[in-house]
């Protein structure tokens, strides 16, 4: 996108406010992090509002920390497993604990959820073919990512009523 001389200008010009801005703010590091509002996010578009119509049972995912996750206001420590809109406590404390064993609860349950989340902490992590082909039987997809970015995508698709089902190591974890 080219931009005229004019525009160039009227940036540079904010540049000298922005940095005083930045300033201002103090720098508060925190380990406890809010996952932004859908709320406020598409509250202009009514069209793609996802929020009106979602019961007030539902789970969403509202903060995490490098320990644990906050759900509907409850604060839960350590690794979860959700499916069919209940939270279980899960076993795996690392990556390396995650094993077609520490997921066979989806072998049992019914209606099979479309998407299995995957959050492996802060990083994201290659998933053993061993665990991919045995999640694969189940009948689920599977998504990898971050746990911050697995709660958030946990919120979308279960605000869209998709069978959903999440796995979630702490933010912390990093092996």
């Amino acid at each position: 996108m080219a931009m005229g001389g004019g525009g160039r200008q009227k940036i540079a010009s904010m540049v000298p406010y922005l940095v005083k801005t930045l300033r201002k703010q103090p720098l508060n590091p925190t380990t406890n992090h809010t996952l932004p509002s859908l709320r406020r996010t598409f509250s202009l578009y009514d069209q793609i509002n996802l929020i009106d119509g979602v019961p007030d049972d539902q789970l969403r995912f509202q903060g995490y920390s490098d320990t644990g996750f906050t759900i509907n206001g409850t604060k839960y420590e350590g690794s979860l497993l959700i499916v069919e809109n209940k939270i279980m406590a899960w076993a795996p404390k690392k990556f390396s604990d995650i094993t077609p064993q520490s997921l066979s609860i989806f072998q049992i349950v019914r209606p099979v959820p479309e998407i299995l989340i995957l959050g492996c902490g802060r990083n994201i992590i290659p998933v053993d073919p061993e665990l991919r082909r045995f999640i694969r039987s189940t009948g689920m997809k599977l998504e990898v990512v971050d746990s911050r970015n697995a709660s958030s995508t946990y919120n979308i698709l279960n605000e869209e009523g998709r069978h959903v089902a999440a796995t979630l190591l702490p933010y912390g974890v990093e092996s």
